[in-house]
């Protein structure tokens, strides 16, 4: 490739020479819409099974420009405190009705997908076949995939892959793609993981693999775009949400995201083009609202904290393989990990050990007990200290793994207040700290909403009962509400 005096790509250059007529037909073409130019072509459709595929393949020869780079700002503008010093002891008057928890009968575990009943070694005559979250699954590659190729390193290797692509016998292949997502009621997110997995197993060159996705993702009716960084190939997905921490580029005031470089630093400015593939303009919705439906992997763990001076145990089973999956998540908004279920052995499990510590008691020494447990059940440590990077994690995870910050412990807390006691949630912001807000009767600090009050609970903040706030945040006020929906 070539590049003038401020880096801008030479067009030209990825297509040799062409005729003053075929360079008229360019200028004339830079003034077309998308559709005009599509109504334009008079090549034939022999080659192709969607109409749509023969003028974008041309189109994306053409229509290409430079697009710097913009960073995701961080989750948390100041730093999260190092350490939380603990608040002395107290007991509260007890206040409000007796409890008694209520626990819905166990439902049977969801069944495994019906799919991928075979094992590995039935499964070879296969082109791939992997390992997904416990699930074996198997696909045949059209050999129009298999043969697609970026080649040359430039524009036109983007529009000679494509191309192969379009031709060959994909519809069987997109359409098992899709099936295999409803079956185990993937989302968004985890349809990403199964298309990259898919991708790079068909392609072990990086380049392809990421074309390979763009395309899939094309037939399946998301917004994707590719660029060009030097001689390789950047594939981006249009939220209509923040992802945090994950390089992004605008194109016509919507966000592209790089998510394959989150956290991972960005990638500097690129040559894409701004045309959606027709009628592909489906956004990347990373809420989780429904599980995805993973093969049981059940692990068992208990949980033991002090309860002024009794230690109390709290036993519970999870499946690993659920743990697995949402340990690839990048960083979406509050709402989606502040509203995101719990695997239902998982809730079973752990409401049943917190109940026979919290019948009989009344209303405000059931709701401290939670507190308690959910401050002193783990230790406390920064998610780039545990991590290597910030990271929110699903109620499921913090009960998972034996240490985490305050956001963790807001969306755990959050979760067990709503299901335990039926109680209206809201998660507060700081700059530099989460807490939570119970609409409850309960005296202490407090926020105000509208016309509804709730009082400060911080699961954070050993020791500290609903109401009592650390003393630095008393007269900060928050910098966000975050509101937990209720069933």
């Amino acid at each position: 490739m070539q590049h003038n005096k401020v880096g801008e790509l030479k067009l030209f250059s990825l297509f040799g020479h062409f005729s003053l007529l075929l360079a008229l037909s360019f200028v004339t073409l830079g003034a077309q819409s998308f559709k005009d130019f599509k109504r334009s072509q008079s090549q034939s459709f022999q080659t192709y099974k969607d109409e749509r595929d023969n003028a974008f393949n041309s189109y994306l020869k053409q229509h290409w420009k430079a697009y710097d780079v913009q960073d995701s700002d961080p989750l948390y503008e100041k730093v999260k405190p190092k350490e939380i010093i603990p608040a002395e002891v107290i007991k509260t008057k007890s206040v409000g009705p007796k409890i008694v928890i209520k626990i819905k009968k166990p439902v049977q575990i969801e069944a495994e997908p019906a799919i991928g009943k075979k094992s590995i070694d039935a499964i070879k005559q296969k082109d791939i076949n992997f390992d997904f979250y416990g699930t074996y699954l198997e696909f045949d590659i059209p050999d129009g995939i298999k043969k697609a190729n970026f080649y040359p390193q430039n524009q036109k290797g983007i529009a000679n892959f494509f191309n192969n692509a379009a031709s060959s016998e994909y519809e069987t292949f997109i359409s098992k793609i899709q099936n295999i997502s409803k079956i185990m009621n993937l989302n968004d997110w985890g349809t990403y993981l199964l298309v990259s997995k898919i991708s790079n197993m068909a392609h072990s060159n990086q380049d392809n693999s990421r074309l390979l996705g763009w395309f899939i993702f094309n037939k399946m009716g998301y917004s994707v775009r590719i660029g060009l960084a030097k001689t390789h190939v950047v594939l981006m997905h249009y939220s209509e949400k923040v992802i945090y921490s994950t390089p992004n580029y605008n194109f016509d005031n919507k966000k592209y995201y790089v998510v394959a470089n989150y956290a991972k630093g960005n990638v500097g400015r690129l040559f894409s083009y701004k045309q959606d593939y027709p009628g592909s303009t489906k956004s990347l919705d990373l809420s989780l609202k429904t599980l995805p439906s993973l093969k049981q992997n059940i692990r068992n763990k208990t949980l033991e904290f002090e309860y002024f001076g009794d230690v109390c145990s709290v036993p519970f089973e999870y499946n690993k393989n659920l743990i697995d999956f949402m340990a690839t998540y990048p960083q979406a908004d509050y709402e989606t990990f502040f509203n995101a279920p719990v695997d239902s052995r998982t809730y079973q499990t752990i409401a049943l050990g917190l109940k026979k510590y919290i019948d009989g008691k009344k209303a405000s020494d059931a709701i401290n007990f939670v507190l308690n447990f959910v401050q002193k059940a783990f230790k406390y440590e920064r998610d780039n200290q545990q991590f290597g990077r910030e990271k929110v994690m699903f109620a499921q995870e913090t009960l998972y793994f034996d240490k985490s910050d305050c956001e963790d412990r807001a969306v755990l807390f959050s979760y067990l207040i709503k299901e335990l006691f039926g109680i209206g949630v809201l998660g507060v912001k700081y700059k530099d700290h989460m807490v939570t807000a119970l609409q409850v009767p309960m005296e202490g600090d407090k926020i105000t909403t509208g016309s509804r009050k709730f009082i400060l609970a911080d699961p954070t903040y050993v020791n500290a009962t609903v109401g009592m706030s650390m003393p630095k945040y008393k007269s900060i006020k928050p910098q966000s509400y975050i509101v937990v929906k209720r069933d």
